[in-house]
């Protein structure tokens, strides 16, 4: 079964965006990803975890949070 990540990531340029996206197309077992430009939102669907999503993105320097940890701030 295919899990949905779901990341609140700072994008905050083209160039942002394109380092995300080379980094979460290396993560094994992704099924689907899209970006959200105006919510901030990073959404990853396959056999991951968030903590790996997440590891991924600090690895290029960018910071990541869980979208419902957000949500209930």
């Amino acid at each position: 079964m295919a899990n949905v990540v779901e990341l609140k990531v700072g994008l905050h340029c083209d160039e942002c965006i394109k380092k995300i996206l080379k980094a979460i197309k290396k993560i094994q077992d992704i099924e689907t990803y899209n970006v959200d430009t105006q919510l901030n939102k990073v959404t990853v669907t396959g056999n991951v975890t968030t903590e790996e999503v997440i590891k991924v993105i600090h690895k290029i320097g960018k910071t990541a949070s869980t979208w419902e940890a957000e949500q209930t701030c």
